[in-house]
């Protein structure tokens, strides 16, 4: 079956970058939930058009298989100016990278950072926890994984902005420009961190900076490839650098929203973990679960059959890991929050080879925000008349989320 043998209702009007997905009210979730009740597999014109996965069995299948589905392109619009190291690189290429990658984001490394990451997470709360309220995007959810990160990689903190501008630009583009507009923002933006990005190495490689950052050791560690092992260019180094910024800055935002907003809409639930801590880990898998940020993107390398349609060689698609974790056929009451559901095989962090080499951070980070957001602002609520807003592309994300609460020390 071709796209001009689809039927009708197999082609469907979806575009995961229209914000009206997502303001001035979210309807992402409703609209791959009608997605997928439509199929496992459908088809958009949209960006020249691309397949659609909306079931978890399927979008697991196309997860799992590199060399049917191959990651690059891994975003639908042309974000990094060229391919990002090493998502939008198969095996075996990929494999070189990410087992460079491995050991400097690995469980026992990431957990050493928790006491640093424990005090961030205070000192934020501490700037607004007498106040009574907050708006939780600006002085908290982008604020804390943005700190981290930074730490981690030896970045200036004083240059947040810049990052966070030019990553904004990556995945949003112009809000409501023109294709042409957000294309040239997006080159624009590309450029700049790539200029900075070459700043840093260059101090590295001559010297100048002797720090022993994760930044510092991705550029000094000889790298097994296939041509013998060396160390990384540039050019190769620019762009595995800016996909970690994107990786480093967003996704973690968005999941501390979503977990706000969620558990202020179940408070029995919030006293669950208010009363038991213990609840925790659990509770962080269960709003990763509820609302993934990532939309991947994958195209295939052959013709391939999968969920009842023939994808031809070359055709572009994308994997909703939303909709995957709101499937019923996986999920009990999927659209349910369930802080103690188990098992949660859930997909926000993907599934095969491209799995978030950065999911033991974020979960961390997760976990103790959570610990303290409940110990020090246990009765957070909502602000009705400014309600969150968030927004669509292929990083989903809350851009800003007034909070209330009792004022604390």
């Amino acid at each position: 079956m071709t796209t001009t043998q689809l039927p009708e209702n197999l082609i469907v009007d979806f575009d995961v970058y229209d914000q009206t997905l997502a303001m001035p009210e979210d309807v992402f979730q409703e609209r791959a939930a009608a997605l997928r009740a439509i199929g496992p597999v459908v088809y958009s014109k949209a960006h020249g058009g691309h397949w659609i996965v909306t079931r978890y069995e399927e979008i697991h299948q196309v997860l799992r298989d590199p060399e049917t589905f191959s990651s690059y392109p891994n975003n639908l619009v042309n974000a990094g100016q060229g391919k990002f190291i090493p998502i939008e690189l198969d095996p075996p290429e990929h494999t070189f990278y990410r087992q460079a990658l491995q050991p400097l984001f690995s469980p026992k490394r990431m957990k050493e950072l928790e006491p640093r990451i424990r005090d961030v997470i205070n000192e934020l709360i501490d700037d607004f926890a007498a106040r009574g309220e907050a708006e939780f995007i600006s002085e908290f959810a982008h604020e804390l994984p943005t700190r981290v990160f930074l730490a981690l990689m030896g970045w200036p903190l004083e240059d947040a902005e810049m990052f966070t501008k030019t990553t904004d630009v990556a995945l949003q583009g112009i809000p409501g420009g023109t294709e042409e507009e957000s294309a040239k923002a997006r080159e624009d933006a590309a450029n700049q961190i790539f200029g900075y990005f070459g700043a840093i190495v260059a101090g590295v490689r001559s010297g100048e900076n002797t720090s022993d950052s994760l930044t510092a050791q991705i550029i000094n560690t000889p790298i097994e490839m296939e041509d013998g092992v060396r160390l990384l260019t540039d050019e190769e180094l620019y762009r595995m650098f800016f996909l970690l910024l994107i990786a480093g800055l967003h996704t973690v935002q968005g999941s501390l929203a979503w977990g706000i907003i969620h558990l202020a809409n179940n408070p029995g639930q919030r006293q669950e973990i208010v009363d038991d801590p213990d609840t925790i880990p659990a509770a962080v898998e269960e709003i990763l679960r509820i609302e993934a940020a990532v939309i991947a993107g994958r195209r295939a390398t052959r013709d391939v059959e999968i969920g009842g349609v023939t994808i031809a060689e070359g055709e572009q698609l994308i994997v909703l890991l939303c909709s995957a974790n709101r499937d019923g056929n996986e999920f009990e009451d999927p659209d349910e929050l369930r802080i103690d559901r188990s098992p949660n095989r859930h997909l926000s962090f993907g599934a095969g080879p491209h799995r978030c080499i950065g999911s033991h951070l974020a979960r961390i980070e997760l976990k103790l925000a959570m610990e303290e957001i409940h110990k020090r602002l246990p009765d957070y609520r909502l602000v009705p008349e400014d309600p969150p807003i968030l927004h669509a592309t292929q990083v989903r994300g809350c851009i800003r989320l007034p909070i209330t609460f009792t004022p604390s020390a």
